[in-house]
């Protein structure tokens, strides 16, 4: 059976590959997933846990040992994949495809299949495993005690620094999603009160996953049907009709209740919740796919694998690795495995499901996004995320050979309910509108293409807000790891008050960044989405040095090739990409470039304003340069210092002291709780 069904995937890596000029069934792409997902779960994710990890059953988990009702709660292990689920699913899966689908549907399709089964479930794993053994403990604190304090100092600077970044971005992309979007704010504030419900539902132990979990999915089929009527309702509708600064707030103070509750209270049942929604519609894509039998109408290849593509700059080697990150492999996943995850896990065994069988899962989601992008006509595709008047872009995307014209886009924006589908640039939009397209297909209603493009935007936001939840919680984590050393008290987790300080400074520091980007669009999501990307792998690289550390100290040296191999890639390709962002000559890549071109650019434009503007957007762009190089520096000095640990540890020259929690075993009661 197995052997067939490595054939069968083999095979539909082989027609998207080798297929030329001729019409090729996204159908293929599902099947090569399927066949990828099972093949490397079954295998490789078991060996990973019988024979490099020797996961124990009898070893009690940090959530059992450490029981205090906040942050370590043993927890029921679907809500628990759930949650983790949600939580490293982000923008990634989502956004990321869409934007690799210029260089052509062929290099990102198999930058998701082999980074996701041969990299990012590694990574995800033995993160998670090692901070198990570790009493939950951080990525920072773990680099500390494992490769050497002055690099864990290093590296509890570089991933707070980073993770203020990320959150900045996850929380802009959600604000710029559902503003002026009743139904999509709607929806998501219901998710609020319903998981609470559920939370102390569960709390109360009268109450059972399956009864609760029913009432959940109730409630979220009531958020998600009900949105469309509060037309009707025009004093409630105003209630929900927000513009992005009032979203930015609300989703600051939200990001401060969800990281200072206990973690059963709302972050567990809301990311529970929302798994089912992500999961199910993903599923309905999958299914729809195998129904309609769509046609991929993006190349295989397209000509921007130069770098010269519309969407964004950069050739394909390295920027295809640096855009998909969440689906294959994500520096992001390594926060949520050493933060609120492996505080919750009662049961060793379930490593292996949740940290790998997670990141593959979330392999499909990324793969139906490259569907719903290439699925679309690739002159619609390029209109959408071109910048410009619409004059200009339809007439730059004919002329590089994808004819498009305005009563094709304006005929596109009707049929979504939209005033207009240019200047739409993100990734969110092109997904939600391929997406509509293949339901639509299924439903003979004329309304059906704007209703469905309306809940993809919705399931977007839902799908990067839990996300959001999840990472301001392990921020404070971060923090408190760092405030810890300047003054011992603020880093007890245990204290409410050390806590609340925390998570005060950590949602002022991403709110800051989140403000300006809504303040200032243009020197917002254009600025940071470029450092999301290069931030994020940066981070899978420290992830993947630790990983490394470990084995050696396990005495599991001649297995380190499974963390070895993706570490040597992903530095391959994250310096490479953060040397051309920063150093490139073109000016549509390079940040110093960049700038360099809008100070000429102001001293010819007679508008002051405008010439102001210019300068203030070089000025953006200098500080990305800077930060940029500051990260590549930071992460450069954690590489060369694992490395140099590696060779003293291999060598003898170091002994080897493995800093991990004494056995302890489950008593037959937790078990029999269990």
């Amino acid at each position: 059976m197995w052997i067939g069904v490595a054939a069968l995937g083999t095979w539909a890596v082989a027609v998207l590959a080798l297929s030329r000029g001729e019409q090729i069934s996204a159908l293929w792409i599902v099947i090569a997933g399927f066949c990828a997902l099972s093949i490397s779960y079954r295998f490789y994710s078991k060996w990973l846990a019988t024979k490099v990890l020797v996961l124990n059953e009898e070893r009690a988990t940090p959530a059992v040992l450490r029981n205090d009702n906040k942050d370590y709660v043993p927890t029921n292990r679907w809500m628990v994949f759930g949650h983790h689920f949600a939580a490293i699913a982000g923008p990634g899966p989502l956004v990321g495809p869409v934007l690799a689908a210029q260089f052509g549907f062929l290099p990102g399709t198999l930058w998701i299949l082999i980074g996701a089964t041969l990299g990012g479930g590694v990574h995800d794993m033995i993160v998670l495993f090692a901070s198990i053994r570790r009493g939950g403990k951080t990525l920072g604190q773990m680099v500390k005690e494992e490769i050497g304090r002055g690099v864990g100092l290093l590296a509890l600077v570089s991933v707070l620094a980073i993770m203020i970044i990320l959150l900045a971005v996850l929380a802009l992309v959600v604000v710029q999603a559902l503003a002026q979007s009743p139904w999509g704010v709607f929806t998501i504030a219901v998710t609020i009160p319903i998981a609470l419900i559920m939370g102390i539902a569960l709390r109360t132990g009268k109450v059972s996953v399956l009864a609760v979990t029913i009432f959940g999915l109730l409630g979220l089929a009531f958020g998600v049907w009900g949105g469309q009527f509060l037309g009707h309702f025009p004093v409630i509708e105003a209630w929900f009709h927000q513009d992005q600064k009032w979203l930015a707030w609300a989703i600051m103070i939200y990001g401060l209740t969800a990281s200072i509750l206990p973690v059963w209270m709302l972050l567990t049942p809301r990311d529970y919740l929302s798994t089912f929604l992500k999961l199910g519609t993903v599923a309905m894509l999958a299914v729809a796919v195998v129904l309609i039998n769509p046609t991929l109408q993006m190349p295989a290849i397209t000509k921007f694998i130069d770098g010269s593509g519309p969407v964004f700059a950069g050739p394909v080697f390295p920027f295809v690795f640096i855009t998909i990150a969440c689906g294959a492999v994500s520096g992001f996943h390594s926060l949520i495995a050493s933060g609120t995850t492996p505080k919750m896990i009662r049961r060793e065994s379930r490593i292996r499901s949740i940290g790998y069988g997670a990141m593959v899962t979330e392999m499909m989601v990324a793969l139906m996004a490259m569907i719903a992008a290439c699925v679309l006509e690739p002159g619609e595709y390029f209109a959408i995320n071109t910048k410009g008047t619409p004059t200009e872009v339809v007439a730059k995307i004919s002329a590089v050979g994808f004819p498009v014209t305005e009563q094709e886009m304006q005929t596109l924006a009707t049929n979504l309910g939209e005033s207009t589908m240019f200047n739409r640039a993100g990734g969110a939009p092109t997904f939600a509108v391929g997406m509509a397209h293949m339901f639509a297909r299924v439903s003979a209603k004329p309304t059906a293409l704007a209703l469905w493009y309306h809940f993809a935007i919705m399931f977007e936001a839902l799908f990067i807000l839990t996300t959001i939840d999840a990472g301001t919680r392990v921020g404070r984590f971060l923090l408190q790891d760092v405030l810890g050393q300047v003054w011992r008290p603020l880093g007890n987790t245990r204290s409410w008050t050390a806590n609340f300080v925390a998570s005060v400074l950590l949602v002022a520091a991403w709110g800051w960044f989140l403000y300006q980007g809504v303040i200032d669009p243009l020197g917002g999501i254009n600025s940071l989405w470029p450092l999301f990307g290069l931030a994020n792998q940066l981070l899978s690289v420290i992830a993947l040095c630790l990983g490394t550390t470990l084995l050696i100290k396990m005495h599991k040296a001649k297995y380190i090739f499974v963390t070895l191999v993706p570490l040597g890639f992903m530095c391959a390709v994250t310096f490479s990409a953060g040397y051309l962002k920063v150093f490139s000559s073109d000016p549509r890549l390079g940040f110093l470039s960049g700038a360099r071109s809008l100070l000429e650019q102001s001293s010819t434009v007679p508008d002051a304003v405008k010439a102001a503007e210019l300068v203030r957007q070089a000025g953006v762009w200098r500080f990305d340069a800077l930060v940029a190089g500051f990260f590549l520096v930071l992460v450069a000095a954690i590489v060369l210092g694992s490395a140099r640990q590696w060779w003293q540890l291999i060598r003898g020259r170091k002994r080897m002291v493995l800093h991990e929690n004494e056995f302890v075993p489950i008593t037959p009661a937790q078990l029999a709780q269990f």
